[in-house]
């Protein structure tokens, strides 16, 4: 499958995940908002997990990761400043209770300003501006990429901090750390899909992978319970509300990615560390796995434009 099938594949994945978590959250969710957020998210993944796929490798390789990496970091990063970009203008549409072609661009600014929401988002197209200028004007060396990783993470966080959660202190660093551990989760197995070639590679980058997907599984479950536990405020709003039944969904789609991921821990990593594991079989256990975490992130997209 070529790596634009592939980005084909995963966005339509992820609009049929978006209109499913909105019919469960119906009528407490705008589909238009859940769809521009899920895009926008998917693209930070992405993003961020370039930034931190070529210390995977071993110091001899990274400089072929960092190449390999440069291009689709570069169409990332604009992918995700065009989305946020959208995402601002339909919230700001949302706010004053217009639609977005009657939204002026006095409007988005002063929403932009005067707002938590608006400046979060500046921040995070500022954040995605960047990490695209580093990647294309900056030279690709260790030191850059990870102060490429640093701005991204940035943008990863800005938005977690000022929804649900975001005047609670505890409840907005939980949600915070939970979506940067999931980015770093999914984001550097996208990224390894996109830029590692042969089977030699896969040995070498996938231990690595195996081990920040362990301890960003950990902070990911703790950093969701604690965030999911400051809004539920009885058991029944699981079944009652539309944020619930989305979380729900959210939770079972982790449950069974977890176990996924468990079983490819089990087989596919010992497979590729002894070579016995195709450059192709790995894209495309890699590509399943993607698969599950596209529709998981679309609900949490979808989860956090519910009211």
């Amino acid at each position: 499958m070529t790596h634009g099938r592939a980005v084909a594949g995963g966005l339509l994945v992820t609009v049929a995940a978006c209109v499913l978590a909105w019919a469960l959250a119906f009528p407490g969710a705008s589909l238009s908002a859940a769809l521009v957020r899920a895009v926008a998210d998917g693209a930070a993944v992405v993003t961020a997990g370039l930034t931190v796929v070529p210390a995977l490798d071993g110091p001899r390789y990274r400089d072929e990761l960092l190449r390999r990496g440069t291009a689709p970091l570069l169409a990332a990063s604009a992918v995700w400043v065009a989305a946020e970009v959208v995402r601002l203008v339909v919230a700001t549409a949302e706010a004053a209770g217009r639609s977005v072609a009657d939204v002026g661009l006095r409007t988005v600014w002063d929403f932009s300003v005067h707002t938590a929401a608006g400046r979060a988002a500046l921040v995070t197209i500022a954040a995605a501006a960047v990490v695209g200028l580093m990647a294309g004007f900056a030279p690709r060396t260790a030191a850059v990429a990870a102060a490429t990783a640093g701005v991204a993470a940035i943008g990863v966080v800005g938005h977690p901090l000022t929804g649900h959660l975001g005047e609670e202190a505890l409840g907005g660093i939980a949600v915070a750390v939970h979506s940067l551990a999931a980015a770093l989760w999914c984001g550097a197995l996208a990224a390894l899909v996109l830029t590692v070639s042969h089977r030699g590679q896969w040995a070498r980058v996938l231990p690595r992978f195996s081990a920040l997907s362990l301890g960003s599984v950990g902070v990911l479950l703790v950093g969701g319970a604690v965030a999911g536990l400051a809004v539920l405020q009885t058991p029944i709003d699981l079944v009652t509300t539309g944020w619930g039944r989305v979380l729900c969904a959210k939770l079972a789609l982790t449950a069974v990615l977890l176990v996924l991921a468990w079983r490819n821990r089990a087989s596919w990593l010992p497979d590729a560390r002894a070579h016995r594991s195709s450059a192709v079989l790995s894209r495309s256990r890699a590509y399943t796995e993607l698969g599950l975490m596209a529709v998981t992130l679309a609900a949490a997209a979808t989860l956090a434009v519910t009211g």
